[in-house]
Order: structure tokens, then sequence, then C-alpha cells
């Protein structure tokens, strides 16, 4: 089997980066075969709104017609056998990168109909890693319901979604080269020690999981 991680944030090997690749090792550890792919080494755009993928009877129906360097990541997808995205918040969502890529990925599955059904052949598990500075109960009070549209289209496009957050992450190497008053540079060097292997952990336990669920 196949799982595809897919890193939504400009840096490869910081937080989100680490944890997509602790799911994929988790994963590699049940059998799997995985592949990390880095959303900010692609030249790419989001929908352009040309239906092709709605077309009667077209010939991209149910496909993206856009011929750029995600054209053969999306075809890759079509394929595999479970999904693993990760994105930083940028102003309270998913960074640019991520919102264009899910715009031509789910957009091309979507029917237009009263319950919005998917036109993907089969139901794999999705997970999603979120990484941010604030807290959890920063996160619930102002970012968790922003998201929550994210999951909805995922759930309904492939048939699962499951989320793995991590918050108050270190942001920086160095704090004290930075104008960012608002963090407390211990306290962040503190989950970073202690929270953050627990979210790697979770990460790995999650790969596991998709690989479990893809075989049901």
């Amino acid at each position: 089997m196949k799982v595809i991680a897919i890193n939504g944030s400009p840096r490869k090997n910081k937080n989100t980066a680490t944890l997509l690749n602790n799911v994929l090792e988790g994963a590699a550890s049940h059998g799997a075969e995985t592949e990390l792919i880095h959303l900010y080494d692609l030249n790419y755009k989001g929908c352009i709104s040309c239906f092709a993928c709605k077309l009667k009877n077209g010939k991209s129906y149910g496909k993206c017609a856009l011929k750029d360097d995600l054209a053969p990541i999306l075809e890759k997808i079509s394929t595999a056998d479970a999904i693993i995205l990760g994105s930083p918040i940028y102003l309270h969502s998913i960074t640019g990168a991520m919102k264009s890529f899910l715009e031509r990925l789910v957009f091309q599955y979507l029917v237009y109909d009263h319950d919005h059904s998917s036109l993907f052949q089969r139901k794999i598990p999705v997970g999603f890693i979120y990484t941010m500075n604030v807290t959890s109960d920063q996160f619930k009070a102002g970012y968790e319901a922003e998201l929550k549209s994210i999951e909805t289209y995922i759930k309904k496009t492939f048939g699962s979604f499951e989320a793995l957050i991590a918050n108050d992450t270190y942001q920086f190497d160095d704090y004290s080269k930075y104008v960012a008053p608002l963090f407390d540079e211990k306290k962040k060097r503190k989950v970073k020690k202690e929270q953050f292997p627990k979210d790697c952990q979770n990460a790995f336990d999650m790969g596991i999981r998709l690989v479990e669920q893809s075989n049901i």
C-alpha cells in the first residue's frame, strides 16, 4: 500500500515536516510504501474555475485539467491508499500553498448535487496535521471553527478525516534575534522539550492507524 504525505509548510525540516515524517515512519513500520511531497517545491496555482472537471462528457470530467507541477501529484493521490496533510497555521488558517492544493484536489471530485457527493471511487483514510504558535485553549476559542469546513470537504471527498494538532510550537532557532514579545521563549522551550516528543509519538501512531484503516 502507498501513503502520501503533503507538506504545506515552506520549511522542510521544522515542526510540520518533522511530524509528517513521523507519520510516514509509523506507516512504514507496518509495511507501507511512503512518499513526502513539499508543496513549496512546486509551481502551481489554485483552481482557476475552468470547470473542465464538471463538463458533461468532457475528457477531464472528474479530473483537474490544469497542466502544471501539481498535475502528477494529483494523479499519484488518485491511487494512494492513505493521505496525510500538514500545514502550519497562518492568519487563523492553513497556508496559501495548502489552500490552493486543496482547491485543486477536492473540487475535481466534488459533484454539484444536493449531497455534494464525491467522484473519488474509494474510501481512504486522510489525516491532517496542524502546527501553530497558539495554545490549545486559544486554538479552541478562535481557530478550530475556522478549520471545520476543511474537515467537512475532505471527509465528504475521501470518506474519513483525522486531525493531529501541535500547539505552542517553537518557531525560531534563537528567539533573541527576533521581535516577538508575545511569546515566552522559556515556556516555548519547555513545550518543545516535553510536549513535542509526545506530538511526534502521536504522529507515529497516526501513521499506523492510517495503514490499519486502509486495510479494513
